[in-house]
């Protein structure tokens, strides 16, 4: 994010009075929050056409009103804008806020309300406090400009951004907290020993801000579900020659479960892996569809069936593994990827854990994936109710505020309830992991987690919905003000559907219940 204009040098005032000469195609002047800006080499390439700008209520005018009605303030801070810049009107001063790296938004119900002065939390103390400063600012000032470049042209995440987070700590703290912290130097100066759940969801929440989920899944997205496994399953071997790889961004890792044959239904897989012979190798063939990352991971963590029932098998992409990339309705830069096992020949100390062992080591995972969307869920929901709220207090239709409509703030008001709701029940979640070891999360929680995560996106359909119908046409357009809306609009769709479907995590919350149910209740 660039600076105010005004930050970086005093600008020669101007009265409006000079500023209206200049109303002429090629002498073309006006004025935004006090600054005047001369458009009169810009007017030739002005996206929206020379007549906008010659229109007699801004050549030569006070154009701030008409230019937050069809731009953000973004717009603004672009270098090749400020030099445009040729003065500030005089006797006035800027009365707009113009965002910088790590700050905390000012508008109502964009931040949750332990980040805000007044409001008090029983769950965060002084070392959440500096890893959300910290990771805000670097957020903003590395991966939200890498998500926007890639988010156009599709490319993944560049390597040396993961490698960054790698020598950060990042993103060994992404997979929560565990004995693969142990002796690491950690982001914001946090203590291997007191990393906690809300820590690694400060993460995932400023993650999120970013607002590109394509690449969000991109950027190592496959690290945080497909390492775990060999974290917690694999031999001691395995580990070595693949953990810190993979922690230093040098290699990618995936987690390929899913299948055409099988999607929520991982009982039905039909990915073979037959053990030769001499017991040195298994034969796997086989395909997988929607793998995240896949189509540049080097490792792939995969469900298979065995002779012995289910396995999970890490496969080397080097081994001969085949990628086809997918195109979905988020940007490429995810990776997403059917992948083919072709009698892919794979060594027995590649196998995680014990042969038989496959499902409960898939399913052990699946909590903490969910939990880790419902992080991304509810911050992401919360994003774009800041940008329809800003809309809402800028935009004017029939010569009055939007914000004169109480058709409009009914849907707002609907949508920062829930919004609040969703943060209160992650983090009375959030609270119980801290408290809980790995046996009683499973017991206690999946189900929990599983109606948390079905709700969530019920939530998100709502903002994603209200949020096109606030914004109108430009809720459906990729560019200009409402392109997080749009974006928002075609992707909240994805955390449905991966990690369980909606049904299937309802139908799992009640089953959980139905187990827990006293035998001698009655109504």
């Amino acid at each position: 994010m660039s600076a105010q204009p005004n930050q970086k040098k005093e600008y020669k005032r101007v009265s409006r009075d000079e500023v209206a000469k200049h109303n002429k195609p090629d002498d073309l002047w006006i004025i935004v929050d006090s600054y005047v800006y001369d458009l009169s080499d810009f007017i030739d390439v002005h996206p929206g056409g020379e007549a906008v700008l010659q229109q007699p209520d801004i050549a030569g005018q006070d154009a701030t009103e008409t230019f937050f009605g069809l731009h953000n303030v973004a717009i603004l801070q672009r270098p090749g804008t400020q030099k445009m810049i040729v003065g500030q009107i005089e006797g006035e001063e800027s009365e707009v806020r113009y965002p910088q790296a790590g700050e905390l938004s000012q508008v109502p119900y964009a931040e949750p309300t332990w980040l805000l002065p007044k409001y008090k939390s029983p769950y965060y103390n002084e070392s959440h406090r500096r890893l959300q400063r910290e990771m805000r600012t670097l957020v903003d000032k590395y991966v939200t400009p890498e998500a926007q470049v890639r988010e156009a042209d599709g490319k993944r995440p560049d390597p040396k951004l993961v490698q960054m987070f790698g020598k950060l700590g990042l993103n060994a703290m992404r997979l929560g907290p565990g004995k693969h912290l142990h002796g690491r130097k950690l982001f914001a100066d946090i203590k291997p020993e007191e990393f906690d759940y809300f820590h690694e969801m400060i993460i995932t929440q400023e993650l999120t801000r970013c607002g590109y989920r394509g690449f969000m899944d991109g950027f190592n997205g496959g690290m945080v579900i497909g390492l775990p496994p060999i974290l917690n399953f694999g031999s001691d071997d395995l580990k070595k020659e693949i953990v810190e790889p993979v922690l230093a961004g040098e290699k990618f890792i995936s987690l390929a479960i899913t299948e055409a044959f099988a999607g929520s239904d991982v009982m039905g897989l039909k990915t073979y892996a037959k053990k030769t012979e001499d017991g040195e190798h298994y034969i796997v063939n086989g395909t997988k569809k929607w793998i995240t990352n896949g189509h540049f991971a080097d490792y792939f963590t995969t469900a298979v069936r065995t002779d012995e029932g289910f396995g999970v098998i890490l496969i080397p992409r080097a081994l001969g593994v085949e990628t086809r990339q997918l195109h979905t309705s988020y940007s490429t830069s995810a990776g997403t990827a059917f992948v083919m096992f072709n009698n892919i020949k794979v060594p027995s100390r590649y196998l995680v854990g014990v042969d038989g062992m496959g499902i409960p080591i898939v399913l052990s995972n699946f909590n903490h994936e969910r939990w880790v969307m419902c992080c991304g869920v509810s911050r992401g929901s919360r994003a774009v109710c800041e940008v329809l709220f800003k809309w809402m207090m800028q935009r004017k239709v029939f010569g009055k505020p939007l914000s004169n409509q109480a058709v409009v703030r009914q849907k707002l008001g609907f949508l920062f309830a829930q919004n609040e709701a969703c943060q209160a029940y992650l983090e009375n979640i959030t609270y119980q992991m801290n408290n809980m070891d790995y046996k009683d999360q499973a017991k206690h929680l999946a189900g929990q987690i599983a109606l948390m995560k079905a709700w969530m996106t019920r939530v998100s359909h709502e903002v994603a919905d209200n949020g096109v119908q606030i914004m109108g046409g430009r809720g459906l357009t990729k560019t200009g003000l409402g392109a997080p809306i749009e974006m928002y609009n075609r992707t909240y769709k994805f955390d449905a559907i991966l990690g369980g479907t909606e049904e299937i995590m309802a139908d799992l919350g009640v089953r959980q219940a139905i187990r827990a149910f006293p035998k001698d209740a009655r109504l």
